[in-house]
């Protein structure tokens, strides 16, 4: 019987293995070295890069390398200087290099799936851009693949290299396209277990968590919610006011039948009175999710340029990138300093007018972070006033309503504020959400909204939670005491693990290098019945090592420390075998 071919990150015990067979290829083969009485031949980036294996049961017969950006180095470096490939100086770059495949067993699968194993791994970092070197002779399997020559040639022994290049997101989309019989053909033959899942979701973008997947997304199954711990969504942990909650039960036939009114109008009227604003300076949407859609997909093109802040909320590079195709940049936030927004250095990267839209989501999803508003009123105003900024204050409720810059929105057709009332008020199940803008952008934004895009429990609970701010004071700071009481209980259980507070009903967990990555702490606390979120798909400044926490009610946030507790001592053995490499999986 044919054995399936499996799939692996490398291990200590591989590494003498891998050496002799690149002594195998690259010296006796291709004559790319010089062969050597040892037989093995290593590489200047071992300890640093990171080997995928493949093998059939005890046999091993093949392996890639990946170079993650943040190593600082490329294999590269040894053949061309910075100035003559560029590209290496921009982020988010993971090199692919020595595909092997033991030449027995060549004939099979193992080649394409090493590269498309290289290619999850990657994505699953955050990666965004793919180089490598392809042999001369084989450039046509590379281009078939996705990536293309970028016009350097290098020479390495006997052997000419192409240099190749690819973005992972049309190389995604490739595979899903053009491969995906071939895909799926190989998916029924092969024991994947890497970190990284083996096929993207159809749209590129994981939206929320995956903890409804526990509960059953077909709703046969609801009661499963009381054994899920959802830590991987920042729903709140406590239930909308009571007003809230009473219109909705009162007279549950009615709400569910009755068509609510058309525009939100008494919805609108609360918020204007509550926030001290003219009605006209308002939108109302289904979730803040509805208005990023319906605006950006009419402000922006193909054409457009956009500024992201990075790490941050991945559904706006979903909207800008994946759906509307927009040129996006990154605005690198830095662990270093406490991943806060320079207000310096924005403003110097946006002074030249080169952007159609700036996001900036504050306080900050999901470094927890929050810049000050006097600082980015200041970035603002100095800012060209051709583009425009989409403010995102979620989590603004946890901070101070002074710091928000809703009445800066009103009056500076520049800025827009958009506010959901998921995380605050505890709305997420019936969807609502706002925006503020100047009268002529908000009013624009109301001609493209359908009828009835709330429906009548949205609009009742939001009016009634709107009506009952005491209630939320409470709630909000029992969320501040839980969080700190959740990281004081983690920080106890491994202080290798970096805990960081944010400002909001969340805190993440950084594991340290040459430990279990993130995604697999989120697998073992899954066998837990306990979700995480797994922050390495948002940036390559997590580095594959960074777990989101969301503060849930006292008796879930003792199951999410048991989980974390469990988790580390399953995974510790394979952490000691793993830190024989030197990295962080």
């Amino acid at each position: 019987m044919n054995r399936p071919l499996t799939l692996r990150s490398a291990v200590a015990d591989d590494m003498t293995w891998i050496h002799e067979l690149r002594h195998r290829v690259y010296a006796e083969e291709l004559g790319q070295h010089l062969p050597n009485a040892q037989g093995r031949l290593a590489d200047g980036l071992d300890g640093d890069n990171v080997y995928l294996v493949a093998a059939r049961g005890a046999d091993r017969v093949g392996f890639v390398s990946v170079t993650p950006p943040w190593v600082g180095r490329y294999g590269l470096d040894k053949y061309l200087t910075r100035e003559q490939l560029p590209l290496l100086d921009e982020a988010d770059v993971f090199e692919v290099r020595l595909l092997t495949v033991a030449p027995e067993a060549r004939s099979g699968a193992a080649g394409a799936l090493l590269m498309y194993a290289a290619l999850r791994w990657i994505a699953s970092r955050g990666g965004r851009r793919v180089v490598a070197m392809g042999r001369s002779d084989l450039v046509g399997m590379y281009r078939a693949a996705g990536l293309r020559p970028v016009g350097s040639t290098v020479r390495s022994g006997a052997v000419d290299f192409e240099v190749l290049t690819g973005e992972v997101a049309e190389l995604s989309r490739g595979v899903a396209g053009r491969h995906a019989s071939t895909l799926a053909r190989l998916a029924a033959g092969v024991d994947w277990r890497l970190d990284a899942s083996f096929a993207p979701r159809p749209d590129g973008c994981e939206h929320g968590g995956a903890s409804f997947t526990a509960i059953g997304a077909d709703f046969r199954t609801l009661d499963r919610r009381h054994e899920v711990v959802a830590a991987d969504v920042l729903d709140a942990w406590f239930p909308p006011a009571p007003g809230a909650r009473a219109v909705l039960a009162e007279d549950a036939g009615w709400v569910a039948r009755t068509s609510p009114p058309t525009g939100a109008e008494g919805l609108l009227a609360e918020l204007a009175a509550v926030r001290g604003l003219p009605p006209e300076t308002l939108a109302v949407g289904a979730g803040s999710s509805d208005l990023i859609f319906r605006a950006f997909g009419r402000w922006l093109t193909s054409a457009s340029r956009v500024l992201l802040m990075d790490p941050g909320y991945g559904e706006y590079a979903h909207v800008t990138e994946r759906v509307i195709g927009c040129r996006v940049d990154r605005f690198r936030l830095r662990r270093e300093e406490g991943w806060r927004i320079d207000p310096a250095r924005l403003s110097a990267v946006v002074a030249d007018g080169a952007y159609d839209l700036v996001v900036v989501v504050n306080p900050n999803n999901p470094t927890g972070r929050h810049a000050p508003a006097a600082e980015l009123r200041a970035a603002i105003t100095a800012a060209p006033v051709r583009t425009r900024w989409w403010i995102d204050e979620a989590y603004l409720g946890y901070v101070d309503p002074a710091e928000s810059l809703v009445p800066f929105a009103a009056r500076d057709p520049r800025v827009v504020v958009c506010t959901s009332m998921s995380k605050t008020y505890a709305l997420s199940g019936v969807r609502a959400a706002y925006l503020v803008a100047a009268p002529d952008t908000a009013a624009e934004l109301r001609r493209w909204t359908p009828p009835w895009a709330l429906g009548l429990p949205a609009q009742l609970a939001a009016v009634a939670a709107l009506r009952d701010p005491v209630y939320y004071t409470g709630t909000l700071r029992r969320t501040h005491e839980l969080r700190r009481r959740l990281a004081t209980d983690l920080a106890a259980v491994d202080t290798s693990v970096a805990i960081e507070e944010s400002v909001a009903n969340f805190l993440t967990l950084t594991l340290p290098p040459g430990g279990p990555s993130a995604a697999s702490l989120v697998a073992e606390c899954r066998r837990h019945g306990v979700y995480l979120r797994d922050l390495s798909p948002l940036s390559t400044s997590y580095e594959g090592r960074t777990v989101r926490v969301a503060v849930r009610a006292p008796d879930e946030n003792a199951r999410i420390v048991g989980a974390y507790r469990a988790a580390l001592a399953e995974l510790r053995a394979d952490s000691v075998a793993l830190a024989g490499l030197g990295v962080a999986r």
